[in-house]
């Protein structure tokens, strides 16, 4: 987890795409936890769930827009996780 001073508790909606939403078993949940950015719900999520995937080559949106890791998760937000996608 981040260090940042700006970690507490917040209630967050988890949103999972492709083989996350296959990982996790669902659609969404609510999580409870100590986190200040989107890679902390990514790391907490990705422990949780078992997968593998660094954030490097995934995506991240925070209330359907499209964030860096490192922006700021506030109670209440909602956290889109898209796993890597192949291209050709």
């Amino acid at each position: 987890m981040s260090t940042s001073m700006s970690t507490s508790t917040k209630t967050i909606t988890v949103r999972y795409f492709a083989m996350f939403r296959e990982r996790a078993g669902v659609d969404q949940e609510t999580i409870s936890a100590d986190v200040a950015t989107a890679e902390d719900v990514f790391r907490l999520t990705r422990d949780r769930h078992g997968s593998k995937e660094p954030t490097g080559h995934c995506k991240v949106a925070i209330n359907d827009e499209m964030a860096d890791w490192s922006a700021t998760v506030r109670d209440g937000d909602t956290v889109l996780l898209f796993p890597p996608v192949a291209g050709g």
